[in-house]
C-alpha cells in the first residue's frame, strides 16, 4: 500500500492568478461598477503576473490601467467609455 504524498507548491501558478483576478472580477458588486483594482500577491511570480496583464490587456472592451508597483486597474463597458 502507498503512502499519500503530500503535494506543496511553493508559489502560485498563471492559471493560479488567473483564477484568482477572475473571480474577483465576477464579484457581482464588481459588476455593478465595471473596474476593479487588482494587486500582484507577494507569493506571485511577476513574469506571470505581467503575462496575464498583458493578456487581459489584449481583450476587446477592456481597459488596464497600470496604478505604479504591481497594481492595475481594469475596467470594461461604462468605465471604458468615459
Amino acid at each position: 500500500m502507498f503512502a499519500p504524498t503530500a503535494f506543496t507548491r511553493s508559489e502560485p501558478g498563471y492559471e493560479d492568478i488567473g483564477h484568482r483576478v477572475q473571480r474577483i472580477i465576477t464579484d457581482p458588486k464588481v459588476q455593478k461598477v465595471q473596474s476593479v483594482t487588482v494587486t500582484r500577491l507577494p507569493d506571485e511570480r511577476p513574469e506571470d503576473w505581467r503575462r496575464l496583464m498583458e493578456e487581459i490587456s489584449e481583450t476587446a472592451g477592456i481597459q488596464v490601467e497600470p496604478l505604479g508597483g504591481d497594481s492595475i486597474k481594469i475596467g470594461w463597458r461604462g468605465y471604458c467609455e468615459v
